[in-house]
């Protein structure tokens, strides 16, 4: 066991745990924040994304000890029911979800997307790496692309993160 601290959506916590704790069972067993969820537990679904030092991480894939010091925001820091962060409120304009599990880290991924794309970070269909990548579809479902939906939300997510980046209603 060791001593760690987390600062999770501005609060810090300070925990005892196993040093083999990833971040995901530490959110989810230890602060009692379970809107993040386990999926695969193998990094492939993105069920579990959070976002870290303003990056999306699959949380799964990460020992909590490696954040000490870190601002880690899960679902319940974008926003709350009574004030919802703008990709949350189009979540539900667009019913970019149905069961509803993979829709935190949909959520926590597509919000930090835009920031990656905002800050001129290409991706694997960024056309000039040395330009700033441009808003277009294809950036925005390539970059989403580690996020899946079991069931089938695709073009209502697409929908969702297009009107909060700009793309259109």
């Amino acid at each position: 066991m060791t001593n760690v601290s987390l600062t999770v959506n501005g609060q810090v916590h300070d925990l005892q745990i196993d040093t083999r704790t990833t971040l995901l069972d530490a959110l989810r067993e230890h602060i009692q924040l379970t809107g993040t969820k386990k999926g695969c537990d193998h990094g492939q679904c993105g069920a579990c994304t959070v976002i870290v030092k303003g990056r999306r991480i699959n949380s799964c894939l990460t020992l909590a000890v490696m954040h000490e010091g870190d601002h880690i925001t899960t679902i319940e820091g974008l926003g709350s029911p009574e004030s919802m962060h703008p990709m949350q409120a189009a979540f539900v304009k667009h019913d970019g979800y149905q069961c509803g599990y993979c829709t935190p880290g949909q959520i926590c991924s597509a919000v930090a997307m835009l920031s990656e794309l905002g800050a001129g970070v290409p991706s694997h269909v960024t056309q000039d790496l040395a330009a700033q990548p441009g808003l277009t579809p294809a950036e925005v479902r390539e970059r989403m692309s580690g996020n899946l939906c079991r069931c089938g939300a695709y073009s209502n997510i697409f929908d969702a993160i297009w009107e909060v980046a700009g793309g259109g209603a």
